[in-house]
């Protein structure tokens, strides 16, 4: 069994994933055994095969159709042998050992999930700690509305100095214990793209904890496609009608 498997799901964005397995290989201490999935569900040619052909540690898989965000994640469920699982976006880039911290930090057996301080490429915070959605919370989070509520819902007053449990976290970059990432069955696939992260970090909440890890840092070049593009808008609030039919309409 080696200590750490890793997941990347691409999609048209095969500088960003060459990016982000350089730094994962870079960083990332050789005294931890681990392999690296690129799932590649893009719908044009690339040469990420290449890079899994002159990186031992990377393995490529080609999908049959574009299924989504979780379902692409899946597709490693069967295949894994591994300790710990990673969940990580192609927009993701590490600066040190972030793997090594974050392995050393579950050490503790109460936590099922981590995540790590999650920061803008100038080295801000970003908001991606947050309580468990509510219509009015998703309503309100694109508007200039409820200025209070919105620092409330990402926990803005919260001290990032220290580790907590998180309701939800983004899913850029996650740190899983395996055996329950397979228990869990992996992301729910009623969800195309969004929402899927909160749905795991809720079913990881039932029975463990997902906990905040103030140890180290990962960079997100955060896009917000959803607040940009009408079609990606539409996939969200589409995800967001599956979230609460699953989990029950909770209104605020």
């Amino acid at each position: 069994m080696i200590d750490l498997s890793i997941a990347i799901v691409a999609y048209n964005d095969e500088e960003d994933v060459r990016d982000a397995v350089c730094s994962i290989l870079e960083h990332t201490a050789k005294t931890i055994s681990k392999k690296i999935y690129i799932i590649d569900n893009s719908d044009r040619e690339n040469r990420l095969r290449e890079l899994a052909e002159q990186e031992p540690e990377v393995v490529y898989l080609k999908t049959r159709e574009n299924k989504g965000f979780g379902a692409g994640h899946n597709e490693v469920l069967g295949k894994l042998d591994s300790k710990y699982h990673a969940i990580v976006n192609p927009d993701i880039l590490l600066v040190e050992d972030s793997f090594g911290k974050l392995l050393e930090f579950m050490e503790d057996s109460t936590i099922g999930m981590a995540v790590p301080r999650i920061v803008d490429e100038d080295g801000s915070m970003q908001e991606s700690y947050r309580k468990e959605p509510t219509v009015l919370d998703m309503v309100i989070r694109s508007t200039n509305l409820m200025k209070k509520r919105q620092r409330e819902h990402v926990l803005a007053d919260r001290d990032f100095s220290k580790a907590f449990q998180v309701p939800f976290a983004h899913g850029c970059f996650y740190l899983i214990r395996t055996e329950l990432f397979e228990k869990l069955g992996g992301f729910d696939e009623r969800y195309f793209l969004y929402m899927e992260d909160a749905d795991l970090c809720k079913q990881v909440n039932q029975c463990s904890r997902l906990m905040y890890c103030p140890d180290t840092k990962v960079i997100h070049k955060w896009d917000r496609g959803s607040k940009k593009r009408a079609d990606l808008k539409k996939i969200h609030i589409q995800s967001m009608i599956s979230y609460f039919k699953k989990w029950g309409w909770k209104l605020w």
